[in-house]
C-alpha cells in the first residue's frame, strides 16, 4: 500500500504587486541615495521574480500618503509584533480556506465529510485556536478530525506535512488527509537598513496551498495523482548559521546570508547520493524535479552542482517569476503546476526544500 496526493489547491491575497513596484516601496523605506538605489534594483532586476502578493497594500505604493499598514511611511514607529500577528490571526484563514476549496473542488461533494485528520503549516503566525481549528469551521469538517499543526519550521515544512499525511495513510487505508500551508511572509518586512535584509525583502511573497492525501487502494480523487514514493532529511551543520528565522518586537526576523546558496552548491550532490541510495534508487531513474525556489541563486545552485539543464526547473522558475517566495507553501505550488501540466505520467521526481538547521528536506514521487 502506498500514498498519494490525489489534488492541490492553491490561493494568494488579493494584493499582486509587481516586482518594480515593491523595489520602489523599499528605496523609500531604507531612505536609500541614488548609489545604493542603483544596488538595490540589480538585486531586483536579477531576482526572476515579476509578481509577489501580500495581504499588506503597501508594498505596490512609493507614496507613504497611500500605506494604512505602516503609519504613513513613519518607518521609526515601525508595527510590532503583536501587530503582525494580529493580521495574520485575521487574514490567515481567508487564504488557507480559498486553497483548500480550490483543492477539494476536484472530488465529489462529500468530501468533507470524508476527511479524517488536517494537518496545517505555517512559520510566519500562531494563534489558539488557531488556523486548523479555524478551518474546520469554515470548511465544515467533522469536530471529531483530527488535528495537527507544523509550525515554524521554514521553507521545508510543507514536505513534513505531507510526511506525517503519508505514515497517517500507510497506516490507515480509509485516512483521508487534508494538508495546508498556509504563509503570511511579507508581515514580517525588516527595515534595517543591511545587505541581507535587501535579499530576503526582495522574495518573500504571501500564499497558500492546500493538497489531500489518500492511500491508493480508496482513492476517490479524479485525475492525475502523485504517489509519495520516499522521503529524506538532512541538515549541515556547518551552514547552521546561514539562515535562522527569529521572533523579534517588530515581527519575526530572517537571517539569510548569501552563502546559503554556496553550501547548498557544496552539499547537495553528496546528500541527494545518500538519499537515492536509500531509496534504492539512482539519478538515472530521476526523469522530473521541484526544488523549491528559495531564489533564483538557489535553483541554480542545485542546477549546477547537479548537473541539471535550466529546462529541468522550469515549473520551480515559473511559480519564482509568478509569486516569489511564498515558504512552505511555494513546494506545492510547484507540484501543483506539475500535476496540472499534463506530460509527466509515468515519470518518477526529485523533490528538495531548504530551510533553517541549514535544513534538507528531500521526496520522491511518482506521477500517475
Amino acid at each position: 500500500m502506498e500514498s498519494c496526493i490525489s489534488a492541490i489547491g492553491t490561493a494568494n491575497p488579493q494584493n499582486r504587486i509587481a516586482q518594480q513596484d515593491i523595489y520602489h516601496f523599499m528605496v523609500n523605506a531604507f531612505g536609500l541615495d541614488e548609489t545604493n538605489a542603483a544596488r538595490l534594483k540589480s538585486i531586483y532586476d536579477h531576482s526572476g521574480i515579476e509578481y509577489r502578493y501580500s495581504v499588506i497594500p503597501d508594498f505596490a505604493f512609493s507614496d507613504p500618503s497611500k500605506y494604512s499598514f505602516f503609519k504613513q511611511g513613519d518607518f521609526e514607529t515601525f508595527p510590532d509584533t503583536q501587530k503582525r500577528l494580529k493580521l495574520y490571526q485575521n487574514e490567515a484563514i481567508t487564504v488557507a480556506v480559498n486553497a483548500a476549496k480550490n483543492c477539494m473542488a476536484g472530488f465529489n461533494a462529500d468530501i468533507t465529510a470524508q476527511i479524517t485528520h488536517l494537518v496545517t503549516v505555517s512559520c510566519t503566525g500562531m494563534h489558539a485556536p488557531g488556523v486548523d481549528i479555524e478551518l474546520v469551521d469554515h470548511l465544515g469538517l467533522n469536530a471529531d478530525t483530527e488535528r495537527t499543526c507544523i509550525n515554524f519550521m521554514g521553507c521545508y515544512g510543507a514536505i513534513n506535512g505531507l510526511k506525517v499525511a503519508d505514515y497517517i495513510c500507510r497506516a490507515d487505508a480509509n485516512a483521508k488527509v487534508l494538508v495546508v500551508s498556509v504563509e503570511l511572509c511579507t508581515l514580517h518586512f525588516q527595515k534595517d537598513n543591511t545587505l541581507d535584509n535587501w535579499v530576503a525583502n526582495s522574495l518573500f511573497s504571501d500564499g497558500a496551498a492546500a493538497v489531500i492525501v489518500e492511500n491508493t487502494v480508496n482513492r476517490s480523487g479524479r485525475g492525475p495523482y502523485l504517489a509519495l514514493k520516499n522521503f529524506y532529511s538532512e541538515f549541515v551543520t556547518e551552514a547552521r548559521n546561514e539562515m535562522g528565522w527569529y521572533v523579534g518586537n517588530t515581527g519575526f526576523e530572517m537571517k539569510l546570508t548569501s552563502k546559503v546558496s554556496k553550501q547548498i552548491k557544496k552539499h547537495i550532490t553528496a546528500l541527494t547520493g545518500r538519499f537515492l541510495q536509500k531509496a534504492k534508487t539512482s539519478m538515472s531513474d530521476i526523469s522530473a524535479y521541484a526544488v523549491h525556489p528559495g531564489g533564483r541563486a538557489i535553483l541554480e545552485a542545485v542546477e549546477e552542482a547537479l548537473e541539471l539543464p535550466e529546462e529541468s526547473n522550469s515549473f520551480a522558475y515559473e511559480v519564482l517569476r509568478e509569486y516569489g517566495n511564498m515558504s512552505s507553501a511555494t513546494i506545492l505550488f510547484v507540484l501543483d503546476k506539475m500535476l496540472k501540466a499534463g506530460n509527466l505520467i509515468d515519470q518518477k521526481i526529485l523533490s528538495f526544500a531548504f530551510g533553517p538547521g541549514l535544513t534538507v528536506e528531500g521526496m520522491i514521487l511518482d506521477m500517475h
